[in-house]
């Protein structure tokens, strides 16, 4: 199932041809809140999503579709406690970065070349179509801001000390993310936290249709161009594992929003550029930059 959160953050579920949607809010359990701060009944669908299914497929199966040019697509997210994102986690990224951090850094940061888990902030969520915006310090400084195409897991059940075995049962499923990254000597948290850094769309894919996540292809464009293509079988650490190994460490609640790790291919953005992203199964996003 496709979902959407679309307008005065309401539920739709997109159709398989991605042209429509069906307003699904009122087939909710749970009072629709629009306010993103107090929307408790998104966490509780990430929660109990396999018992709310059926409704929602009912609901769609019967409601007037509308076309999804017509609304205004969201993050399709809402209020997660924490966005956790994967680092080092293709090989031919970690390879690109000795050259990158050369550049930018003037030398190489080994530990850095090692998957591991940080925080972004979750104030740094912005939805498809929306700008994002180059922080006046960072270009005043001349730092670089790079772009970093990912596929993101929003999760559902969530846990703490998930097995790996059973790790995809705490996935509610799949969206398309930008890890927008400042390349400077500061906390990798702080260069990804900024505001309009965390670009996810254009809707979220259950599970259940993606599987684990593990053949998709990637592809980013700016102007025609590729800058980066990649398939999700390139990772050094599957979906499963990530989500295991998180949990490890902090309790994943529902709806917590995890990247799973920049393909190759990074490089900076400028102002007045458009990137368009896709994932295969799931669909395409487009942002700007100002």
């Amino acid at each position: 199932m496709k979902l959407a959160l679309f307008d005065d953050h309401r539920l739709g579920v997109v159709s398989a041809d991605d042209a429509t949607l069906v307003d699904v809010t009122d087939a909710l359990p749970w009072p629709h809140d629009a306010d993103p701060v107090t929307a408790g009944w998104w966490r509780a669908l990430c929660r109990d999503f396999p018992t709310v299914a059926p409704r929602l497929r009912e609901a769609a199966a019967t409601g007037t579709p509308r076309p999804v040019a017509a609304v205004i697509l969201r993050a399709p997210v809402l209020g997660p406690s924490k966005v956790v994102a994967a680092a080092s986690n293709y090989g031919d990224h970690v390879a690109e970065m000795h050259g990158v951090q050369q550049r930018t850094l003037g030398r190489v940061e080994s530990w850095m070349m090692e998957f591991d888990v940080f925080l972004k902030a979750p104030s740094s969520i912005v939805g498809p179509g929306a700008e994002v915006v180059l922080p006046p310090d960072v270009v005043a400084a001349g730092h670089e801001v790079h772009h970093e195409s990912e596929l993101v897991v929003v999760i559902g059940a969530g846990g703490r000390d998930i097995p790996v075995e059973s790790a995809m049962d705490a996935v509610l499923g799949f969206t398309a993310g930008l890890d927008i990254t400042v390349r400077s000597a500061a906390d990798r948290s702080r260069r990804k936290s900024y505001d309009t850094f965390s670009p996810l769309g254009p809707w979220l894919v259950t599970a259940d249709e993606i599987g684990d996540g593990s053949d998709l292809d990637i592809r980013l464009t700016s102007g025609g161009q590729v800058r980066q293509s990649v398939n999700t079988r390139d990772l050094i650490t599957p979906v499963p594992q990530i989500v295991a190994y998180a949990s490890t460490i902090m309790t994943l609640l529902p709806g917590d929003v995890l990247f799973t790790g920049a393909p190759p291919g990074v490089g900076p953005i400028a102002a007045g550029e458009k990137l368009e992203m896709t994932i295969s199964r799931i669909g395409s996003m487009a942002v700007t930059v100002r």
